[in-house]
Formats: C-alpha cells, sequence, structure tokens
C-alpha cells in the first residue's frame, strides 16, 4: 500500500456550468454517487460546490446553493466520507458543517465573508484559502503581476494571518 503524505481531493460539482464537468451531477443521486466512487478510487476528502467558480461564473442565490449542496453533503457524511463544503457563504458553511462537512474550502479566502472565519474557528472544522482576484465572474480581467509568486505568497500569508486573528488554528 502506497503512502501519501498528502491527501486527494475528489471534486463535487452539484451545478450545470461547472468548469470541469458541465453539469452531470446535478441530480443528488448521481452527485451522491460519483462522490462514493471518488473514494473508492483514492480520494480522501470529497468537495462538494453547489455554486460554479469557474472563470465568467454568474453569482448563485444563497438559498439555490443550499438546494443543490447540502443533501449532498449530508448522504456523503453519512456514508463515512470527510467532506468539504466548496462555498463563501456564511449560510451554506453553517448548514454543510451541520449536516457532516469538517472542511470549508472558500475560493475567497474569507474576503468574500469574513465572518466565515469566525463559524470555521468555532466549529474547529479544516479550511482551504484560495487565492482569487476579485470574484469568479471578474478573476480574468486583471491577470497581470509582477511577480507572481510572491504576490500569491503574501496574499496567502495575509488571509492565514487573518485566519489565525478570527480564531482558526493555524494547523487547520
Amino acid at each position: 500500500e502506497r503512502v501519501r503524505p498528502y491527501d486527494v481531493m475528489g471534486i463535487v460539482n452539484v451545478t450545470p456550468d461547472s468548469f470541469s464537468d458541465g453539469g452531470r451531477f446535478l441530480d443528488p443521486e448521481a452527485a451522491v454517487e460519483h462522490g462514493l466512487e471518488l473514494a473508492a478510487a483514492g480520494a480522501d476528502i470529497l468537495d462538494v460546490g453547489g455554486a460554479s467558480t469557474r472563470p465568467g461564473a454568474e453569482p448563485v442565490p444563497v438559498d439555490e446553493e443550499l438546494r443543490r449542496a447540502i443533501p449532498v453533503v449530508e448522504r456523503l457524511a453519512a456514508a463515512g466520507q470527510r467532506v468539504s463544503i466548496d462555498t463563501s457563504h456564511l449560510d451554506v458553511a453553517r448548514a454543510a458543517l451541520g449536516a457532516g462537512a469538517s472542511i470549508v474550502n472558500d475560493v475567497t479566502a474569507f474576503r468574500g465573508a469574513p465572518e466565515l472565519a469566525g463559524l470555521v474557528g468555532e466549529s474547529g472544522a479544516d479550511c482551504c484559502l484560495v487565492h482569487m482576484r476579485g470574484e469568479p465572474h471578474t478573476m480574468q480581467r486583471d491577470i497581470r503581476y509582477d511577480d507572481v509568486v510572491g504576490e500569491v505568497k503574501a496574499f496567502l500569508e495575509e488571509r492565514l494571518a487573518f485566519a489565525v486573528g478570527e480564531g482558526i488554528a493555524e494547523e487547520r
């Protein structure tokens, strides 16, 4: 058996406009089945997202994101899977954590909803902070960097400091 020093994340998009699977898993049954297939293939974490974050994607109302993602999170967690919720909305993250998710994957790195950091800190969940300029709808408008590695590193260091300041343990 191969020992990995990292976790493998499988993506379960429950969106009609995903960049990777084009809405193949909108139906909760299909999404859960896909997630379980990913786990069987070696995914340690199943990342469920109900709003597309592809470049140019339009925002999704929170009630629609909840409707798409929470039943899938609940069923995958009940099946014993480690589940991540891919969201930048406080209400979606709260519902997902209540449904069994243990990771919040926020593509805005808590810039979209700063109070989300406090929820993650209080819950003891892990989080994933992502570098992105703007939001999915605008992220391709200003993609110039003078020093891409240095600028991304500085951004992530600042967001890590914010997260820690909001009560998230650095190792989480």
